[in-house]
């Protein structure tokens, strides 16, 4: 058995490694084209779906607003940052990783998530709008204290990157900033040229398959490149896998928790709790790779995550479900709109 399961790892490695070597023909300093390619349109589809036209709607909803911003911008960095340094402060490159992914706030995949568990599809959309914008004026910023400022607060010299905010403001102006404003002047000149039943009807869906496809794409490209550590080291993936699974469940009930005590609806507290405990993987990964390349601790990190949340999420889905039969009896009645600014329960019964 041990020898049949050496040769058939060697074996897995030795194609890696060839795979491998053809994609870093493509390599131009830490920037690999065909990823950087593959990251770029993922990202364009979701942002050029978001109604930013909605987004002084969520604005007038302070409370559930605020709340979002306590969610995605406070507990979730700290969280995965905590969490990076309880589980890999031996490992500096895969805590970076880490902490990188706590920072890229869910633009993308939530919409998927949001929809399957039933919550408010307008909410959401505003709310990835917001965070688009947010992240495109501070990930930079936050990457920049998160990585670089705080560890040597907290003693951990050995963990400090030397990295300028430069440096990761170039990285999300290109992988967030290109495909945002992509997606922005899409929809403006879309809907004004065309009109919003052949953007959302035809257009849309037209450029919805890109996004996953580029993410398969991706990934493939990356684990041609890291797939023989991945066959050498399995308990790396696995170390790296336990925080981000954490981070997924707490992240979730916490916000689902918190939702609920200030008085939102089922629809807003799925919103919430899907796009807190979801990340922008494209984004961590592109600045990874960008600022670290391609072959980094910090890439091989960031590339566990997508393959982690697609089945956490998905199980956190029916939980949520769960949550609407047991907690929000009223909203399993059929409603004709979007609870988008309802605050309280009685105002969702029809």
């Amino acid at each position: 058995m041990d020898l049949s399961g050496n040769v058939c790892g060697c074996g897995l490695g030795v194609s890696f490694s060839r795979c491998g070597r053809f994609w870093d023909k493509f390599q131009v300093g830490t920037t690999n084209i065909p990823i950087a390619i593959g990251l770029i349109l993922m990202m364009y589809p979701p942002l050029a779906k978001v109604r930013y036209e909605e987004l002084g709607g969520v604005f007038r909803n302070y409370k559930v607003l605020g709340l979002s911003l306590i969610q995605n911008w406070v507990i979730g960095p700290i969280l995965m940052f905590l969490l990076a340094i309880a589980f890999l402060s031996g490992y500096h490159e895969y805590m970076v990783g880490l902490i990188l992914i706590g920072l890229a706030r869910c633009i993308a995949m939530v919409i998927v998530w949001n929809d399957l568990a039933s919550g408010d599809r307008e909410y959401c959309a505003g709310l990835v709008a917001f965070n688009s914008i947010f992240q495109v004026l501070f990930f930079s910023i936050y990457a920049y204290i998160f990585i670089t400022v705080l560890p040597p607060w907290l003693g951990l010299k050995g963990m400090a990157v030397k990295i300028t905010i430069g440096q990761i403001a170039e990285s999300v102006f290109i992988y967030l900033g290109i495909p945002f404003i992509a997606g922005v002047l899409s929809r403006l000149i879309g809907l004004k040229t065309l009109g919003r039943k052949w953007y959302e009807e035809k257009f849309v869906p037209k450029i919805s398959p890109i996004t996953l496809i580029a993410l398969l794409f991706t990934i493939l490209v990356m684990f041609s490149l890291k797939g023989e550590y991945i066959v050498q080291l399995p308990m790396h993936v696995v170390r790296v896998a336990i925080p981000l699974f954490i981070y997924f469940v707490v992240m979730f009930f916490v916000s689902f928790y918190l939702s609920m005590k200030v008085g939102a609806t089922y629809e807003q507290s799925t919103t919430l709790s899907f796009t807190a405990a979801s990340n922008n993987f494209e984004l961590a990964i592109a600045v990874a790779v960008a600022v670290f390349g391609v072959n980094s601790g910090q890439a091989f990190a960031a590339v566990i995550g997508p393959l982690l949340e697609v089945p956490v999420l998905i199980s956190l889905v029916n939980v949520a479900l769960r949550f609407k039969k047991k907690c929000f009896p009223y909203a399993l009645r059929p409603q004709p709109g979007s609870a988008m600014f309802h605050t309280s329960h009685e105002e969702t019964v029809y």
